[in-house]
């Protein structure tokens, strides 16, 4: 992992197309520009880790007496009113 350290405006370029540049700081935050070709994927990490999430939860198979509780619990909040 490298660290650095830069101030307002200032840029750091990573290979040569992409370009990073400090463009606000404030106590607990920094605001970054990426410039980079089309092709280059750019995510924040809970993105990745909320996808990621997903997939997981997306391949759970449920069993059919699984299946029925969940539907017996969503009438039971339903018939009492909760949204």
């Amino acid at each position: 992992m490298l660290i650095l350290q830069r101030k307002k405006g200032q840029e750091l370029t990573i290979g040569e197309n992409i370009c990073v540049t400090v463009l606000d700081v404030g106590n607990d935050w920094v605001k970054l520009a990426i410039e980079a070709p089309r092709d280059v994927s750019i995510l924040r990490s809970e993105l990745i880790e909320a996808a990621s999430t997903n997939k997981e939860a997306a391949s759970i198979s449920l069993s059919p007496g699984s299946i029925s509780k969940i539907n017996k619990l969503l009438q039971i909040k339903k018939d009492s009113g909760d949204n």
